[in-house]
């Protein structure tokens, strides 16, 4: 496998989102440490959170949404930004999901990329990797999170295959066990992260190679990290508004949206929500 030419690596431009309507959505099962099957989501208020995020992307940010249809069985498939990571040029490396519970989404995952396009390239066996729930594109680098849920060595792999350096950020805290629900990408080198999250080592590559803007505790168990960028707009989980403030500073317009019931899972706007590159 060739890895990306330089001109490719740099065509990074968000053109649409991938989202999956939460027509099955339930917390059937506890692989994180949100996941309290005594605490199950209201369904109803569920949808009527969902379709708000997906009108604000859609009609306030002005961003095109495609659909894929939620499988009966798999109550987790909402959460498509685990679905794998799209990369320039219309490929992308489909998610190879640590848990069993979620494994089962992989294959509905694989014939949407293959009916709209993609070239689909897989992870090896016992590597496992989640996608851009673990793996950012930014600038000329792949930054990406490990340990949780994401294996070392797909970051090797994703190294291989686009030519670019990998930064690998080891997440330490089982509340954070997706680098999305604790970086947040707002171009360029400027990102909004919390610092307790990662490891000591981690902290200190971020701060090297990064602009930051530290989120607080109590916004990051608001997942604020866990927000969708697009351009200069910003769709955020309601309930952070130090994180507002900083971004409005800096020329952002931020949009907030109820994301409780999708909490209860461990996800909230940027969980439901995978970013399709412009073709190149």
């Amino acid at each position: 496998m060739q890895p990306m030419t330089e001109p490719a690596a740099q065509a990074q431009r968000v053109a649409q989102l991938l989202m999956c309507a939460p027509s099955a959505y339930d917390l059937l099962y506890e692989i994180n440490a949100w996941m309290h099957l005594s605490q199950r989501p209201d369904k109803r208020l569920a949808w009527k959170q969902w379709e708000q995020l997906y009108q604000t992307l859609t009609e306030k940010v002005g961003i095109p949404v495609v659909l894929i249809e939620q499988a009966s069985e798999a109550p987790d498939m909402v959460f498509t930004a685990n679905a794998g990571l799209p990369l320039p040029g219309r490929r992308v490396v489909l998610s190879r999901f640590r848990h069993p519970e979620r494994q089962v989404e992989e294959p509905y995952f694989e014939q949407w990329f293959c009916e709209h396009g993609y070239e689909v390239i897989r992870m090896p066996p016992n590597c496992a990797f989640e996608g851009e729930g673990d793996a950012f594109l930014i600038d000329h680098l792949i930054v990406a999170g490990y340990r949780k849920r994401t294996d070392i060595c797909a970051h090797r792999y994703l190294s291989q295959i686009t030519g670019l350096e990998t930064l690998s950020l080891e997440l330490v805290d089982d509340r954070w066990y997706h680098l999305d629900t604790c970086f947040l990408p707002l171009g360029g080198r400027l990102v909004a992260y919390y610092p307790e999250a990662f490891d000591w080592y981690a902290r200190r590559v971020i701060e090297q190679h990064f602009e930051t803007i530290p989120v607080t505790p109590e916004e990051a168990l608001r997942f604020a990290c866990n927000s969708v960028v697009v351009g200069k707009h910003v769709v955020m989980p309601a309930g952070c508004p130090i994180l507002r403030f900083h971004l409005e500073e800096r020329g952002y317009t931020v949009y907030e949206v109820p994301m409780s019931e999708f909490i209860k899972s461990g996800g909230a706007c940027k969980c439901l929500v995978l970013y399709l590159l412009e073709p190149v």
